[in-house]
């Protein structure tokens, strides 16, 4: 602890983003660059050290946060480093993408403003990068084991990285044309920038991963095929199964999913497109969902030169502070948030309609009504109550030339067969079934990240991928020195 006073001293400071009507000009990431090194050692030191950290709670991997906001605090970064990739993979992941429970665990965060953990936790890892820090780390020798990882996401890579380094023979299979999963085509580039992204896979490739793209496990490759090849198969997948909303005129054309629509935007960014078949442009848009996807389709939108924007969520606005009743601190509270894309449509005014940051909460779609070509005009709504109940004489509605549906995913995709060409059993919510090792009721196989935890977080994908790895290293060899932060069954801190 290097400052031992620093918590009262210091106020919270966050690394700024750069003004909105500059940073929806470009696909860069939204915050000023070289911002964040000039303050965060003085951020760092409003850490208590407080003894019982319940940061390491609120984090699946279980980061050793006291310990590297120390090491910053003192500019020692290469122990810094040390200290963050023992327990995390890729924190230039999570310090930019997770939504930072750590600090809803921090015990600062009682009655004051939490620290910064993401912010410091970006910082080591960007930092290490630029001092050479994170070299590759191949095995001493290798095991003769072979395994296969389908899917390229954080749980995959996760997973991939550290069977590599406990010397098997690594192969992950992508079936779309680059390794990331949804960072790659689901996150948006003023999100992350796709070269932290490459960085990693470059220091994997390095290490003796292999990687297969373009190849769709239960159709370009048979799943028996592949397990007659491997030791062990990880299956990886994520929950890409979205939800659909049923209501009438969902037929008409201009009604699109997200994760149809933020794939194009993100290949503009990698040059396979010169313009989205599905952009925004001068077009009002409708967005049917109020978390971090629509948030992500809505800064997407206004990139794009959208008319208008509005965002949906059915949910009631939440308070700006914690309600203790209900989200007692430690657990992750439904406090009011301001993403940079909801700053970005409150500053420059993209939803007249709707409320101050282009959100109307308790919004409940009604239906849709289109033109005699059969292409979408407008959404209509009504306000709802705390029950989703409508409310009576609220119902209206909006122009909406494409609609955008953000409501989340329930399971793995089934369309390529994997699932019925392996037999895996299934929960009764979709998701793959497993035991407290992580593995299926097929030999050999194992499931982890969303695909078989359901739709989740970051830092949970990235965990689960840790703790598969260790899994299939204990079910080759016999045993296993690769650390396992959650069992299958883990589940957030909640009430």
């Amino acid at each position: 602890m290097a400052d031992p006073k620093g918590f009262m001293t210091t106020p919270r400071q966050d690394w700024p983003r750069r003004p909105a009507g500059e940073r929806v000009r470009d696909w860069d990431e939204v915050y000023v660059p070289g911002a964040l090194l000039p303050i965060i050692s003085e951020q760092a030191d409003r850490c208590m050290d407080c003894g019982v950290p319940f940061c390491h709670e609120a984090c699946p991997l279980g980061n050793l946060i006291p310990e590297w906001n120390d090491l910053v605090s003192r500019a020692d970064w290469r122990a810094a480093s040390d200290r963050l990739h023992a327990t995390n993979n890729f924190p230039e992941f999570t310090g930019r993408l997770c939504p930072a429970p750590c600090e809803a665990g921090c015990v600062l965060a009682i009655n004051q403003p939490a620290v910064t953990i993401k912010n410091v936790e970006v910082a080591i890892a960007d930092r290490a990068w630029a001092d050479g820090l994170t070299p590759p780390r191949p095995p001493d020798r290798l095991s003769g084991r072979t395994v296969a990882v389908i899917g390229s996401g954080p749980t995959g890579l996760a997973a991939a990285q550290q069977l590599t380094r406990g010397g098997h023979t690594v192969a992950v299979y992508e079936k779309d044309d680059r390794i990331g999963g949804l960072m790659r085509y689901g996150i948006p580039e003023f999100k992350m920038e796709k070269r932290h992204l490459e960085r990693r896979i470059e220091q994997m490739r390095a290490e003796g991963t292999k990687f297969r793209t373009s190849t769709t496990i239960g159709r370009d490759v048979m799943a028996d095929d592949l397990r007659t090849r491997y030791d062990a198969v990880v299956i990886a997948t994520g929950a890409t199964e979205w939800r659909e909303l049923h209501v009438p005129g969902r037929e008409l054309t201009g009604i699109q999913q997200a994760m149809e629509y933020l794939p194009l935007a993100n290949r503009v960014c990698e040059g396979d497109l010169e313009r989205s078949p599905m952009s925004a442009a001068g077009k009002h848009v409708v967005i049917v969902g109020g978390g971090d996807t629509g948030a992500d389709c809505l800064g997407t939108a206004i990139r794009e030169g959208a008319a208008s924007v509005t965002q949906l969520d059915i949910y009631a606005q939440p308070g700006a502070e914690r309600d203790e009743d209900t989200d007692p601190w430690p657990t992750y509270p439904k406090v009011y948030r301001l993403s940079a894309a909801h700053e970005e449509a409150r500053d420059l005014g993209t939803a007249p309609a709707a409320d101050a940051d282009a959100r109307l909460f308790a919004a409940s779609t009604l239906r849709f009504t289109g033109d005699e070509s059969g292409h979408v005009r407008a959404l209509h709504l009504v306000e709802v109550d705390e029950k989703r109940r409508p409310v009576e004489g609220t119902a209206r509605a909006l122009p909406a030339d494409l609609v955008l549906l953000a409501l989340g995913f329930s399971g793995p995709d089934r369309d390529d067969g994997l699932i019925e060409q392996l037999g895996l059993a299934l929960e009764p919510r979709g998701t793959i079934a497993r035991d407290a090792d992580f593995a299926t009721n097929v030999p050999g196989v194992f499931a982890a990240g969303d695909a078989a935890r359901g739709q989740s977080l970051i830092v949970w994908a990235i965990a689960e991928g840790r703790a598969v790895a260790a899994a299939v290293d204990r079910a080759l060899t016999g045993s296993s020195q690769l650390p396992a932060p959650i069992g299958p069954y883990d589940r957030p801190m909640t009430v």
